[in-house]
């Protein structure tokens, strides 16, 4: 039996084309994924995110907690506001969740995680919770809208009547009466990702439609999430990688070197031996979608593909790969048999709409 958001009416009253995604009903497309897309890379459009998962952690240890939690250090926020990008790890350094953590105050700290990993996560982290001072609440009550875009900042303040919200600077959030303004996104665009109250999600939604923003589903945030070169967990990165060998070495915070967080004596190893693969980003010819598992051949070995689509703003279909460490600047790629090449870039594709391979 699948979930759904609170927003599940106004998908279907707009023609949503709705399919199960991580135990939920949720909209793939409206219509035309390539309009969403390019809607968001030119305009703004939003996305129903009231899957994810928002957890709320208080209590005189949640600091030190999260910092032996999180490979990267909230220590490192030190105003209000303030939001940080990490993975929170097992023991072996593989990859549980990545996530969002937002600093309120030396007390409250507010994370989001993903929704297919939900239990396993909340889980592990009421496990680990259990030598610190912490308390660990699941926001059930929220919605959770993405408005990404060159306009979409100038909507939601428009419509929220939140002045204020235009001085948010990237990867901080303010609060809003009862919402919760977070200048965040999966989609390499600005905008705002909007926490509200259940109850005025829809409305919300409706005065965004009547303002032009474009409703957009599950196929445009993948594809423009992928030309950002933002990980999917469970494809990019699961408890078999690290960090270091997902393209997400920088979330990583070795120092201050005391700082004992879950999985560090492991990526130190893995750091001190070399780090045996890589994730990449490929660009192939028009005409050859890669697909994820697809076979990759290199010099030094093989990889696979774990992500691949047609780029719309790139125009040309791309890729992440998992292959050997080393230094490639062409691959081939398996597909239906053929060798098919590929040429090697360091990700992001597409940023802030523009062409960045």
């Amino acid at each position: 039996m699948t979930q759904k958001t609170p927003l599940f009416d106004a998908h279907v009253a707009a023609g949503g084309r709705m399919v199960e995604f991580a135990g939920w009903t949720l909209p793939i497309s409206y219509g035309s994924q390539m309009d969403e897309h390019h809607a968001v890379r030119r305009d703004a459009g939003m996305f129903d995110v009231s899957h994810m998962t928002v957890v709320d952690l208080q209590g005189s240890g949640v600091k030190d907690y999260l910092r032996h939690l999180l490979a990267n250090d909230v220590g490192k926020l030190r105003e209000p506001g303030q939001a940080l990008y990490g993975c929170m790890l097992n023991h072996e350094g593989g990859v549980i969740d990545d996530l969002i953590t937002y600093f309120l105050d030396s007390t409250f700290y507010r994370t989001i995680v993903n929704a297919a990993t939900r239990q396993a996560d909340l889980d592990w982290m009421r496990r680990q919770a259990e030598a610190f001072e912490v308390e660990i609440i699941e926001r059930d009550d929220l919605a959770m809208i993405a408005v990404q875009g060159p306009s979409a900042r100038d909507q939601v303040i428009e419509i929220l009547k939140a002045p204020a919200a235009g001085d948010i600077k990237p990867f901080r959030s303010l609060a809003h009466g009862d919402v919760f303004l977070a200048r965040t996104g999966y989609t390499g665009e600005d905008g705002f990702e909007v926490l509200l109250p259940a109850s005025q999600a829809s409305d919300f939604w409706q005065r965004l439609v009547e303002a032009g923003v474009q409703p957009c589903g599950l196929g445009a945030r993948d594809s423009l999430r992928l030309e950002a070169g933002l990980n999917l967990y469970g494809q990019d990165m699961d408890t078999t990688t690290s960090p270091l060998e997902s393209n997400l070495a920088w979330t990583v915070a070795f120092e201050p070197a005391e700082r004992d967080f879950i999985g560090r004596k492991a990526l130190e190893q893995q750091k001190s031996d070399g780090v045996p693969r890589q994730l990449v980003g490929l660009v192939m010819g028009k005409g050859a979608i890669p697909r994820s598992g697809a076979r990759v051949y290199c010099d030094g070995g093989e990889g696979e593909v774990t992500s691949g689509i047609f780029g719309p703003t790139i125009e040309c279909p791309i890729a992440m790969a998992r292959i050997p460490a080393g230094d490639f600047r062409q691959v081939e790629v398996e597909l239906r048999g053929k060798r098919l090449q590929a040429r090697v870039v360091k990700p992001p594709f597409v940023r802030a709409g523009t062409v960045k391979v």
